[in-house]
C-alpha cells in the first residue's frame, strides 16, 4: 500500500511540473507570435523560471518571462563576469563587485599573500647604514633558512565617474602590506623575528575604460618602515605614479617614485635610492583558467657606473591545497629583499603556499 501511495505522489508531482512548464511555453507563444528569436529566448528563460507560487499572480510571472524586462540586479551587486581581465578585477575598473558594501569582506587582496620557507646564500647578520647610529656593532647569530610571509589587502572608500584626459573612473583605495622574516628554526635564540616591514598607502586609481592596452593610472602616497629602534631602524616615504597595461593573459604595472626628503638627523637610510632605485616593473602572466600565474618584479637604479638592481620571480603552481591556497615558489636576487637588507645583496629561494589571488 505504501509503495502505491509513493507512486501516485510521484505521478502527481511530474504532472504538476509538466503543466507548469506548458503554461510557461504558452505565455511565450502568446507574447511573441511573430518573433522566433525572442520566442526562443523566452522558452530558454521559461525552463529556468519556477512554477507559479500560491502568492504569485500569473501576470507577475508573465512579466518575468518577457526577455526585454530590465535587469533588476543593482550594478554594484552583480557577480563578477568570469571573463573579466586581471587588472579590471584587481582595481575594479568596471565598478562591479559581488561584495556587500557594508561588510568586512570589502577587504580585497592587494599584493600577493603567501607563507614560504626561504633559504638565502648570504644572511644579513650585521646590518649597516651610513646614517649615524644605524650600524649594528656585533654580528647576530642568524640562520640562513627562515620563514617569510606577506599579508596584503586594500579597500576602496570613494568612487567617482569622471571625464578627464581620457579617464572615466576614479576610485580611492587604502592599502596595507606587511612582510615578515621569522627565524623559526633558530631555536637556540628563541626563534626571533629578524625583520618585519610595514607598508600603508593611499592610492587614487584612474581607469581609462580601455578593453586592452593602457587601462590604469595610479597616484599613490606610501610609507614603509620596520618600526624598530636604532641601530635597526629603517624607513622612508614616497609618492609615486604607476601605469597599468594589459594584453590578454599578460599585464604590466610600471611605477616611478620620488622620495620625500627627511632631515639628516631623522634619515635612517640616506643612500636607499642608490640601492632601491627610482621605480619598479611588475610583469605578470595568468593562465586563462586561473590555475597558475607567474609574476616578475624588477628594480634598478639606472646608473651606468654603479648599476644595482633586484629581481623576484613568483610562480603559483596549478596545485590546489584546499579551496584557499596554492603551491607557491619564489626566487630573488639583488638588493632590497627587505628594508633592513636594502643595501645587502643576496640570492633567495623559497617554497610554500599562497592564498587568495585575483
Amino acid at each position: 500500500m505504501i509503495r502505491y501511495s509513493i507512486a501516485i505522489l510521484l505521478l502527481l508531482t511530474i504532472a504538476s511540473t509538466a503543466c507548469a512548464g506548458s503554461e510557461d511555453f504558452l505565455i511565450c507563444a502568446r507574447n511573441y507570435p511573430d518573433n522566433a528569436a525572442e520566442r526562443l529566448k523566452c522558452y530558454d528563460k521559461a525552463a529556468e523560471v519556477s512554477p507559479v507560487k500560491p502568492d504569485e499572480s500569473l501576470q507577475s510571472k508573465e512579466a518575468n518571462l518577457k526577455t526585454g524586462a530590465p535587469d533588476e540586479i543593482p550594478r554594484e551587486t552583480r557577480p563578477e563576469p568570469s571573463g573579466t581581465s586581471y587588472l579590471t578585477r584587481v582595481w575594479n575598473l568596471d565598478n562591479r563587485t559581488n561584495r556587500d558594501g557594508s561588510a568586512l569582506d570589502r577587504l580585497q587582496p592587494h599584493q600577493q599573500n603567501y607563507l614560504l620557507v626561504q633559504k638565502t646564500n648570504s644572511i644579513n647578520s650585521q646590518p649597516y647604514s651610513p646614517a649615524i647610529g644605524r650600524t649594528v656593532a656585533t654580528p647576530y647569530d642568524f640562520d640562513t633558512a627562515e620563514a617569510k610571509f606577506q599579508i596584503s589587502f586594500k579597500t576602496d572608500f570613494a568612487t567617482q565617474d569622471i571625464d578627464l584626459l581620457g579617464m572615466h573612473t576614479l576610485r580611492f583605495w587604502g592599502a596595507y602590506t606587511q612582510q615578515s622574516y621569522w627565524q623559526v628554526f633558530n631555536t637556540r635564540n628563541s626563534s626571533p623575528f629578524r625583520e618585519t616591514d610595514y607598508e600603508p598607502e593611499l592610492i587614487a586609481a584612474f581607469g581609462t575604460g580601455n578593453e586592452t592596452g593602457w587601462k590604469l593610472l595610479n597616484l599613490g602616497l606610501l610609507h614603509q618602515s620596520n618600526g624598530r629602534s636604532d641601530p635597526w631602524s629603517r624607513s622612508w616615504n614616497r609618492v609615486y605614479a604607476q601605469g597599468g597595461w594589459e594584453w590578454g593573459e599578460f599585464s604590466l604595472l610600471g611605477r616611478g617614485w620620488w622620495r620625500i626628503p627627511e632631515s639628516a638627523q631623522k634619515d635612517d637610510n640616506p643612500d636607499i635610492m642608490h640601492y632601491m632605485g627610482y621605480g619598479d616593473l611588475m610583469l605578470r602572466w595568468q593562465a586563462e583558467d586561473n590555475s597558475q600565474s607567474v609574476a616578475l618584479l624588477l628594480r634598478n637604479n639606472l646608473s651606468l657606473s654603479q648599476n644595482l638592481g633586484y629581481f623576484q620571480i613568483d610562480w603559483t603552481l596549478p596545485v590546489d591545497l584546499g579551496k584557499a591556497a596554492s603551491l607557491h615558489a619564489q626566487f630573488s636576487n639583488g638588493y632590497g629583499e627587505s628594508l633592513i637588507d636594502y643595501n645587502h645583496r643576496q640570492t633567495t629561494v623559497g617554497l610554500g603556499v599562497s592564498f587568495r589571488e585575483w
